[in-house]
């Protein structure tokens, strides 16, 4: 298990279902101009089979992109062993991540 700033894969984006794809393709986009490391699982499988995976891949962070998510422009945000950190918008989550990759010393664990 890497620590945020080495890990290869930072945020995992997983939307629900086909309608989603958009979103979650805005948020990789949005993340990747700000130099996060993002991957995003398009495939056609249950949510928690993703989020099971994800974390078997020991990925830090997930973001899972519903209706819910569209509608209101907000993020619901996994941690790898924290478990669900509710919603926040996509500046809340970089901030977030930026802090925690520029503080090395915190996200060894």
């Amino acid at each position: 298990a890497f620590p945020l700033w080495l890990a290869p894969v930072q945020v995992k984006i997983m939307p629900i279902a086909d309608r989603h794809i958009q979103t979650a393709r805005e948020i990789n986009d949005y993340l990747r101009q700000n130099g996060i490391r993002t991957e995003q699982d398009d495939r056609n499988e249950k949510i928690g089979f993703k989020i099971r995976e994800a974390e078997v891949q020991k990925i830090t962070y997930m973001i899972i992109i519903g209706d819910k998510e569209v509608e209101s422009g907000q993020l619901s945000v996994r941690r790898k062993g924290k478990g669900d950190l509710g919603a926040m918008n996509k500046e809340d989550l970089l901030n977030i991540l930026e802090k925690e990759i520029n503080n090395k010393e915190l996200s060894i664990s």
